[in-house]
């Protein structure tokens, strides 16, 4: 493994691709991936316990697992080991911990919700991951279900993939089982902020810092996510992204015609929060100030606005029969 030299230098590096290729959202996922392999890679080495006992997989989820991320973005990520034993669970115990201390130095934020792999809730075995998804899914209560679809956005950056293709198999075998839990799953998520209103007009923030802007995740992003990961979960796929999930849903039976100006849609969207790359913290980058739109950007994000919301009506219509 090459001898990485700081957390800083990782940083420096990060912040200057990101800077260089924000208006290109593949590339700039690429060079996320980029930087968060490195802090793994230091980790390791900072750990000074030689490389990872056993098979493992460190994966993102969230909009990392998803190949989502805007310029700046926090922390969600988690690690399965195939074999827990003490000697393995004190190395992932302590490499999580450096993992998650290490992306913070980079410029990935604390994630507030605890999703991390110092949190052991995040760091288990392969037997121990089993065991949790069970516990969630026979549980159902709010926040395992949120966990659930936490997980189901995991994509493995570093280690075996197979690890977290295992847990997704135990996930859908529970849900064919037990086909009410996706009636759970869309509990969670059916309520959605409005953007438009009922004269057409672009809701915006009212006051405080962000008056005049509205708010991207809730209004845009999390209706195409929420439905798009419903949908995929109804199906059975591995994809993580947003756009994988969609062109595969498009290919099967009765799903393209309400895909295929959603696809568009979220590409475009993609693009525009991608244009907050001046924002300075992570909570900036989800408010797009209206003054600042031309006529036709305007009617643009109203479309995608709409679009999201039919979208997100029409999965809960077909998963709430």
């Amino acid at each position: 493994m090459m001898q990485l030299r700081s957390y800083e230098t990782i940083k420096n590096d990060k912040d200057e691709k990101v800077k260089a290729n924000f208006s290109d959202p593949f590339r700039l996922n690429e060079c996320h991936d980029e930087a968060m392999g490195m802090v793994f890679n230091l980790a390791v080495q900072r750990l000074n316990k030689g490389e990872p006992p056993c098979e493992f997989s460190w994966f993102v989820t969230g909009s990392g697992g998803r190949f989502e991320q805007g310029p700046i973005s926090d922390q969600d990520h988690g690690i399965v080991y195939a074999t827990s034993n003490r000697s393995n669970d004190d190395y992932f115990s302590e490499l999580g911990k450096e993992i998650s201390l290490g992306l913070n130095i980079v410029g990935y934020p604390y994630c507030q919700g605890n999703v991390m792999s110092s949190n052991p809730l995040w760091c288990k075995s392969l037997d121990g991951w089993k065991q949790q998804l069970q516990a969630w899914m026979k549980e159902a209560s709010w926040e395992s279900v949120r966990n659930l679809q936490i997980f189901y956005d995991a994509r493995t950056l570093k280690g075996d993939d197979f690890l977290v293709r295992d847990l997704k198999d135990v996930f859908y075998e529970y849900q064919k089982q037990h086909p009410s839990l996706l009636k759970r799953f869309m509990e969670n998520v059916k309520h959605i902020k409005n953007g438009v209103g009922p004269l057409g007009q672009l809701i915006v923030e009212e006051h405080g810092t962000k008056e005049g802007s509205i708010n991207l995740k809730y209004t845009a992003f999390l209706p195409y996510v929420n439905a798009v990961r419903l949908l995929a979960i109804k199906e059975g796929l591995y994809e993580t992204s947003t756009i994988e999930r969609m062109n595969r849903l498009a290919r099967m039976n009765g799903y393209n015609p309400v895909l295929r100006e959603s696809r568009k849609y979220f590409m475009t969207l993609l693009k525009y929060r991608n244009s907050l790359y001046k924002a300075e913290t992570y909570d900036d980058t989800h408010y797009l100030s209206v003054k600042e739109l031309s006529k036709e950007e305007k009617k643009e994000i109203k479309r995608i606005l709409k679009d999201g919301k039919k979208l997100h009506h029409y999965v809960s219509n077909l998963l709430m029969r």
